[in-house]
């Protein structure tokens, strides 16, 4: 199992049967293909659709925030995008489950552009952010050359501040709560000191301190 597969279950464990869910592009797109046996939800994207599916028959003129082919399932809807934001800004999106390339200890996220890159905009990564009930990053624990991705202050344009409730890697899981960040949940075969090495932000150990599961759930294996 892969850093993303394994974040991806993770996060799946998270969504509760009937909640609206947006999730972001990369790998958030994987979180609905582990949900667990009857769990059911429905899927949200900003551009005009509720009720997205797996892909069936791909069309041209059928595509999700990210411009990916996608299904859509029957009782869904299609509406223009003054109607998709007002629901993610009027807080009828259950959860959203976005990448990010940092989040800080005091909850702030930066995930819409890398500085001296091109970018196409922010897409609707601002508004789900503070529009969501619960705001879950499914991002890799460090950058591809090492680097911390978990820092005391995020150093790149912030989409979000103090939005994220609940940050999941393949290392750990951390929810922020009352202003802190606590370390509730730690990948089998790891450990609090290796955590530690890999994330500037400061952050307190639950009492309750968990093994994050790696049961399967329905869906690839």
């Amino acid at each position: 199992m892969d850093a993303k597969q394994l974040i991806a279950r993770r996060v799946a464990l998270e969504l509760r049967d009937g909640d609206i869910v947006n999730l972001g592009i990369g790998l958030p797109t994987q979180v609905a293909n582990y949900l667990p046996e009857g769990i059911h939800i429905t899927l949200q994207s900003e551009n005009g659709f509720l009720g997205l599916g797996p892909i069936t028959e791909p069309h041209p003129d059928l595509v999700n925030a990210g411009g990916q082919p996608c299904g859509i399932l029957p009782g869904a809807a299609m509406f223009d995008s003054a109607t998709s934001f007002a629901l993610i800004r009027g807080g009828h999106v259950d959860a959203c489950v976005l990448g990010g390339l940092q989040v800080d200890e005091q909850a702030n996220l930066a995930n819409w552009v890398v500085p001296g890159k091109m970018v196409p905009g922010m897409g609707g990564a601002m508004d789900l952010v503070t529009g969501a009930r619960k705001v879950i990053i499914a991002m890799e624990h460090c950058a591809k050359d090492g680097s911390a991705k978990i820092l005391r202050q995020c150093t790149m344009p912030l989409t979000a501040q103090h939005a994220v409730h609940m940050l999941v890697t393949e290392l750990a899981v951390f929810r922020f709560s009352d202003g802190k960040m606590q370390l509730c949940e730690i990948a089998a075969g790891c450990d609090v000191e290796t955590i530690r090495s890999r994330t500037q932000a400061h952050f307190d150990i639950a009492s309750d301190l968990q093994t994050m599961p790696t049961h399967a759930a329905r869906g690839v294996a």
